[in-house]
């Protein structure tokens, strides 16, 4: 009998875990029976009441598990470490909120059976904030255009992979791994399952300004060289230009000597606007270098404190995944 693993990260989801728990245990005892399954929970340091849930959830159900992190570990290495713990067949990655919808378990799991290793969510809509839809759009677009490697638009992580692409993941040994470019660049061939993303079912989302900045930051340096292109073509053109007025004034003050008078003005506004782009190409260069620091910094995905309900020869132990 095959076996599924359902993975769930949270945090702060003490609304949430009691009902997607038994929301997927449902339409997998109902819809498909042939397999076995597990879910496993992967918590990020929840400060609310989470976690005792989660005990009891294990203590009723021997295939319910879970995984403590010792602290937060981020909104990608959690998850990414979660992947590579389960014991299953295949894994179907979900959040806790109901955003990636119960219903897409059956639809994964049969795409998979047809021979994908790859099955995936791709959000055609979302009752989400319209302006944020919007802007994660214009940025998917422009990601595509700079970026040599394909970006999955609209793609959240939610999808299901087989064994093999885990064991993919498992010898990349990425410190910073960034799933949603791995399964465009490296993946395996793909289904996807198109969906419209409802709204949380309760609690607030964790989703602020910063996190999506740091995301796209991740994605950006990853996966693009444009940045620094852009830095070295914008810094050669303005070069020149500066090159080029400069030689002109020197020729008109030769020229005209007590008639030009140039000013400050123009001194003042070119020292002004180099100053602001030297400042943002800086600021971008200094992205990379933090990306490339904490790669060689090679640190654990994530320090477990506790996990439940798995059995000590298990694949994925703890320090497979560190």
């Amino acid at each position: 009998m095959k076996k599924i693993s359902v993975l769930i990260p949270c945090y702060n989801e003490e609304d949430n875990v009691v009902p997607i728990s038994e929301a997927v245990i449902d339409i997998i005892t109902r819809e498909l029976p042939m397999y076995d399954y597990e879910l496993v929970f992967i918590d990020n340091d929840s400060r609310d009441n989470t976690r005792t849930l989660l005990r009891q959830l294990c203590a009723g159900n021997p295939k319910i598990k879970a995984i403590f992190n010792a602290r937060n570990f981020g909104q990608f290495n959690s998850p990414y470490y979660g992947i590579l713990q389960v014991t299953g067949d295949c894994v179907i990655s979900m959040v806790a909120d109901f955003q990636d919808p119960v219903e897409l378990i059956p639809k994964y799991v049969h795409e998979w059976e047809n021979g994908y290793r790859i099955v995936i969510g791709i959000k055609t809509s979302s009752k989400e904030n319209p302006l944020m839809y919007w802007l994660r759009s214009c940025y998917y677009k422009l990601i595509r255009k700079l970026s040599d490697v394909e970006q999955i638009e609209h793609f959240t992580g939610s999808g299901l992979y087989d064994r093999k692409f885990i064991e993919v993941l498992r010898n990349l040994d990425d410190p910073t791994p960034f799933l949603r470019g791995i399964v465009a660049e490296l993946g395996f061939k793909r289904k996807e399952i198109p969906y419209e993303q409802p709204k949380r079912r309760a609690g607030k989302t964790h989703n602020n300004f910063y996190r999506l900045y740091d995301a796209a930051m991740l994605s950006f340096t990853s996966y693009t060289k444009a940045g620094l292109r852009l830095a070295t073509f914008f810094g050669g053109f303005c070069s020149a230009i500066s090159f080029v007025v400069g030689i002109a004034y020197l020729i008109m003050k030769l020229l005209y000597w007590n008639r030009f008078a140039a000013g400050m003005a123009p001194l003042l506004i070119g020292v002004c606007f180099l100053g602001s782009v030297q400042i943002f190409f800086i600021g971008l260069v200094g992205e990379y270098i933090m990306s490339i620091n904490t790669r060689v910094m090679h640190r654990p995905l994530v320090i477990e404190e506790e996990r439940i309900n798995f059995d000590s020869g298990e694949a994925g132990k703890p320090d497979s995944g560190e």
